[in-house]
């Protein structure tokens, strides 16, 4: 029996593509806006930033708490939130009291539903994200370096996901240097728009984002937006993020005898066998004290 998501997800496309289902934690007490507003100030500075919702595709949405300020303090941003068109993100919340329990319970829905999908091993670094953002916000397209289960609990959004591993819509490089932590953003055409999936999202209602797929939101402007994500790692998402940075180390010397390395996605034994040597190394590095 599941917690927090309603039971019946078709868990086929988990990782392979977007699909949208309910959960339970509409009315959850620790997500009221009025119970938010106290918690957020008190957690770490450096797990909650805040800038301008007023960003389009191709800024840096990672960056965009440096580079597009909104000029308020954090205070301030929550308390005018409906009308200051900013955009705030709380990283690990779990670690207040508040959001503990909420937490437990979504971690082990996740292990239920990998469980059920046929997923071996526990989730990898559990962890949930907040987003609160001004009516009409606008994030900017990304990818995730985890799978994602996104919940809405206050005002509406379109999000539009685009395929994973598709090199229309990020190159291999690309990819390789974003899940790095690249400090510049990825590259973003707007032909490739035509190949998104564009999903209404409204409160009590959940979409799963697929490990790596590219995706931005707009949200509605009818009401602030409160939403909130786990992300997670499976161990063969684990698998492809060291094979991703082993392709990463190889590009450039092989780039310089005109060859490229086969880009990962395409065939998990060739991604395990690149996630096997990083592994062996590390494990060599060790031993050798560095």
């Amino acid at each position: 029996m599941l917690r927090c998501f309603d039971d019946g997800i078709d868990l086929k496309s988990l990782d392979r593509e977007p699909f949208k289902f309910k959960h339970k934690l509409l009315e959850h007490p620790a997500l009221a806006l009025q119970r938010l507003a106290e918690v957020i100030p008190a957690l770490p500075a450096q797990q909650v930033k805040y800038s301008s919702g007023l960003l389009k595709n191709g800024d840096h949405f990672e960056e965009a708490y440096r580079t597009h300020r909104n000029g308020l303090s954090l205070q301030e941003t929550i308390e005018s939130i409906r009308t200051s068109d900013s955009y705030v993100m709380v990283r690990e919340p779990e670690v207040h009291d508040n959001f503990k329990e909420l937490h437990r319970d979504l971690t082990a829905d996740v292990q239920t539903l990998m469980k059920q999908a046929g997923i071996s091993g526990e989730p990898i670094n559990p962890r949930l994200y907040m987003f609160i953002a001004s009516p009409g916000a606008f994030t900017p397209f990304h990818i995730d370096r985890n799978s994602t289960l996104l919940m809405q609990f206050r005002g509406s959004k379109e999000i539009s996901v685009l395929p994973a591993w598709d090199e229309r819509v990020v190159t291999a490089g690309d990819r390789e240097d974003y899940v790095g932590y690249a400090p510049q953003p990825l590259p973003w055409n707007p032909e490739v728009d035509m190949l998104a999936r564009k999903f209404s999202f409204a409160p009590g209602e959940a979409l799963h984002i697929p490990f790596v797929a590219g995706h931005y939101v707009r949200n509605g402007t009818e009401d602030v937006s409160v939403s909130m994500s786990i992300i997670f790692n499976t161990s063969r998402t684990q698998a492809q993020i060291r094979a991703l940075g082993f392709n990463r180390r190889l590009r450039a010397p092989m780039a310089r005898l005109g060859m490229s390395p086969t880009p990962v996605g395409q065939a998990f034994w060739r991604d395990s066998l690149k996630s096997g040597i990083v592994v062996a190394k590390m494990r060599v590095n060790r031993l050798l004290g560095r």
